[in-house]
């Protein structure tokens, strides 16, 4: 790399969100979805997600979030809107299954197989979904970008 290139960005390694207190989220988020739980102190808590995690900080001080929101990926949207649905959770408005936690944090979710985002293989199968795939759309977005069909442990020789 040249002194004057600037690096890629090439991932996300964790998101975090602001909560009023880390128990209380700990046990919204565990009525949602199921999750492991890598560490946890009075004021963070970390939710792993195979190679990233989500980082619980306590402190929201700002206002509800209503564009700004993160996309979070599951293996099944249909009962993660039954989780939501069970716990009482509202629903926003619009085309997504989009709601808000307890601290105004907007979460958007998203279901594996619809989606670019990829896990690798090997990390797949350490979280126990080797079962999932992709559906042919999600397919043809990564093969327009000259992603598909490409083996993830063979470095293409350049």
């Amino acid at each position: 790399m040249t002194e004057s290139a600037k690096p890629r960005a090439i991932g996300l390694n964790h998101i975090a969100l602001e909560v009023g207190d880390i128990d209380e989220a700990l046990a919204f988020y565990g009525r949602l979805f199921e999750f492991k739980l890598r560490g946890k102190n009075d004021k963070m808590a970390f939710i792993d997600l195979g190679d990233q995690f989500i980082a619980l900080q306590k402190g929201r001080k700002q206002p509800a979030d209503d564009g700004r929101h993160f996309g979070l990926v599951v293996d099944d949207k249909e009962a993660a809107g039954r989780a939501l649905q069970a716990a009482g959770v509202v629903l926003l408005d619009g085309p997504f299954l989009d709601f808000r936690d307890p601290w105004g944090n907007r979460v958007e979710v998203v279901e594996y197989e619809n989606i670019q985002f990829t896990k690798a293989p090997n990390i797949l199968h350490g979280m126990g979904l080797d079962h999932l795939s992709k559906n042919n759309s999600a397919k043809q977005q990564l093969a327009d970008k000259g992603m598909g069909g490409i083996d993830p442990f063979r470095r293409s020789e350049r």
